[in-house]
């Protein structure tokens, strides 16, 4: 899903390589956008949810990456999108 402001959104279950169990992984939610301090921003407001996170980088595939595991065991990813290189 995209928003109105670039942003696309998506929410996904736990990957087929994790075992499930109910309040461990439950969903994942993935936050891509164009615009690296609003980002940054963002992850600044989530890192404050007492959780677990790796920490907002540089990544093979985007020029910042990083995921948050809230006190819910809610998991964000957060990125910025790079092109796409054949």
């Amino acid at each position: 899903m995209a928003g109105d402001n670039g942003y696309h959104f998506m929410v996904y279950g736990v990957p087929s390589q994790l075992p499930w169990n109910r309040g461990e992984n439950p969903f994942f939610v993935s936050v891509h956008g164009d615009n690296a301090d609003e980002i940054s921003a963002l992850w600044q407001q989530l890192s404050g949810l007492d959780g677990s996170a790796r920490p907002l980088d540089a990544a093979p595939r985007a020029p910042l990456y990083g995921m948050l595991t809230d006190r819910f065991g809610v998991t964000r990813g957060l990125d910025v999108t790079a092109p796409y290189n054949n």
